[in-house]
């Protein structure tokens, strides 16, 4: 490996204007990420967030601005290669057809494998280990429509481990999980970036688990960067208030000692 690039930031970000029409969803945004970090990316609806995770992942071209991951420019990378480094998770993921929640993870290890070649027993076991990271052993024979909303997610979620990833991207990870199952993924991200280096972007509209899971946190507005850096730095009262349009009470929880966001009630903007 190079070693300029195993030193490089997992993801760089510099300078992003994106946008879908003539106007930007994203006005210079820029930030990096390190390997092992969890960095988390808040706002509200429409702020920007999901776009960022298309740029990243290069499924969207940047009208300007640069991006690498693991200290190559994005834009080098063929499909496969990428698909070997960047692992995505979207907020739905649509089957077509009737297969397993097995056959589902075993995805995951398309990018590794050659043309025309099979499974092999350490793929198996690869998809083995994702499954059983994410309590889904006892459904791997199961069809994945025959599960809830929130054992689907947690398969998609293992397809992208079983990838091998240098980088995950999650766009909103937390949705359609119960409390247990949201601490429970994010202990496994938090396991799997101190084991492997693995980098993890994750768009969440729950800013409690911000506060609580990740190393640092990017706050937009409008598709701009308000502040970025360790959530007690961005998750202020005066951050939250200016872009959230309502007051909201920021403290500590007394058992753990992590960041405790509510909203006042009292809103600054028409609703």
């Amino acid at each position: 490996m190079n070693p300029v690039a195993a030193q490089a930031p997992a993801v760089r970000a510099a300078g992003i204007r994106a946008g879908y029409t003539a106007d930007d969803v994203l006005r210079g945004v820029s930030f990096s990420v390190d390997p092992g970090q969890i960095f988390a990316i808040v706002g509200p609806n429409g702020s920007g967030k999901s776009t960022i995770l298309r740029v990243l992942s290069g499924t969207m071209r940047p009208r300007a601005g640069a991006v690498e991951i693991c200290g190559r420019a994005l834009n080098t990378y063929d499909r496969r290669a990428l698909a070997k480094v960047i692992a995505v998770v979207a907020q739905e993921n649509i089957v077509a057809f009737r297969f397993t929640v097995l056959e589902i993870v075993l995805m995951g290890r398309a990018p590794h494998l050659g043309a025309f070649r099979f499974e092999s027993p350490a793929d198996l076991e690869i998809a083995r280990d994702a499954l059983e990271r994410f309590d889904l052993l006892e459904f791997a024979h199961r069809h994945v429509e025959e599960l809830s909303g929130g054992e689907r997610k947690r398969v998609f979620l293992a397809r992208a481990l079983a990838q091998q990833p240098r980088v995950v991207m999650l766009d909103e990870p937390t949705a359609f999980l119960d409390l247990r199952h949201v601490a429970g993924i994010f202990a496994r991200f938090r396991e799997l970036a101190a084991e492997r280096g693995l980098a993890v972007v994750a768009t969440l509209h729950d800013l409690n688990a911000a506060a609580a899971y990740a190393d640092r946190v990017m706050l937009l507005k409008e598709g701009a960067a308000v502040a970025t850096g360790t959530p007690l730095e961005v998750l202020t009262e005066d951050n939250l208030s200016r872009v959230y349009e309502t007051e909201v009470y920021v403290g500590r929880n007394p058992n753990t000692g992590a960041l405790a966001i509510l909203p006042s009630g009292r809103s600054q903007g028409r609703v």
